[in-house]
């Protein structure tokens, strides 16, 4: 089985946090998203899965060179930003959707679904 990573994109202009949402709203999102994690869990597709805080809070290190330099925040500026993830096992392509249109319905958000990198046969 191929391993799937779904993940939730939200844009920088904003950074939720769960702590930011409205708690009627947030006990319904997590109900929906406890019922979806039930079903993979089930199924045996579940692996793991993170919601993370927002970029803001990151910090890049890079020991490429000489000596290792911390630089606050996220490493590069973009229009979105990884939200939250599912690592899941899937037969294909069409599998891994399908979870993954389930996961958009409970989180009413996007998802997008990509396959992990396998080794190249020896």
């Amino acid at each position: 089985m191929t391993q799937y990573f779904l993940s939730l994109p939200h844009d920088s202009e904003e950074e939720p946090t769960m702590e930011s949402m409205d708690p009627a709203e947030l006990q319904e999102i997590m109900a929906q998203v406890e019922a979806f994690n039930t079903a993979l869990q089930e199924t045996g597709a579940f692996r793991f899965a993170g919601g993370l805080q927002p970029p803001s809070t990151a910090t890049t290190v890079d020991a490429s060179g000489d000596g290792p330099e911390f630089t606050p925040g996220p490493f590069t500026e973009a229009k979105e930003y990884l939200g939250g993830f599912w690592v899941i096992e899937a037969d294909n392509d069409d599998d891994a959707i399908t979870w993954a249109k389930q996961a958009s319905r409970a989180l009413q958000s996007r998802v997008e679904v990509r396959a992990l990198q396998e080794a190249p046969p020896a």
